[in-house]
């Protein structure tokens, strides 16, 4: 046994030295204290297990409130919006382009906001000759390239916004070009916050 594992060890034998007194202080036949001792110690284990693995249980706590309520909307205070990290470890955002809702996923790695072609046409966004080639994971893409009217993300909000129209996939990304139009960003802890 190492110093470690000695305090551990004297916490255990007072544990087990309470629970003997105790039980013999009752004057309880050999029989029913043993039974009593062995359930004094299942409750130990029990509390001792449930402190052991506390970050478990609220990760599985979260986990069933996310799948009961659905994801949890990004907070707005005091104008910054603040997007908690999803499950899969990425930041999603529910926004807006032209007044057509989209969800996007915010990539600091993305040099420009893209968007799918879905959204594009909901939106009223008519890809023109302009564009980009990109290099995705993918490989390179031609990008059409267009202005949005507008572009929100709860309060912040972007007018003429310049975005590439992704024809190949129907993820919409908030690239860097957004992320540093704001005075702002950064994640602290689990939260990704944006001030306008």
């Amino acid at each position: 046994m190492d110093d470690g594992q000695l305090p551990n060890a004297l916490i255990l034998l007072v544990m087990l030295v309470f629970i003997a007194t105790s039980l013999v202080g009752r004057g309880l036949s050999a029989g029913k204290a043993a039974r009593m001792g062995f359930a004094w110690i299942g409750i130990f284990a029990v509390v001792f297990a449930l402190f052991a693995f506390r970050v478990e249980f609220g990760a599985i706590g979260a986990r069933l409130e996310s799948e009961a309520l659905g994801d949890a909307p990004a907070e707005v205070s005091g104008g910054a919006v603040r997007i908690a990290k999803r499950d899969d470890g990425h930041f999603w955002v529910d926004g807006k382009v032209n007044d057509r809702e989209a969800r996007f996923l915010v990539d600091s790695g993305a040099t420009t906001t893209t968007i799918s072609a879905d959204l594009a046409t909901a939106a009223g966004l008519e890809p023109g000759m302009r564009g980009n080639v990109v290099s995705t994971a993918n490989g390179s893409v031609f990008m059409p390239r267009v202005t949005a009217g507008l572009v929100e993300i709860g309060p912040i909000r972007r007018v003429d916004k310049s975005v590439n129209i992704n024809p190949n996939d129907g993820v919409n990304v908030l690239g860097m070009d957004f992320l540093s139009s704001l005075s702002s960003w950064g994640v602290q802890g689990n939260t990704l916050v944006l001030q306008p």
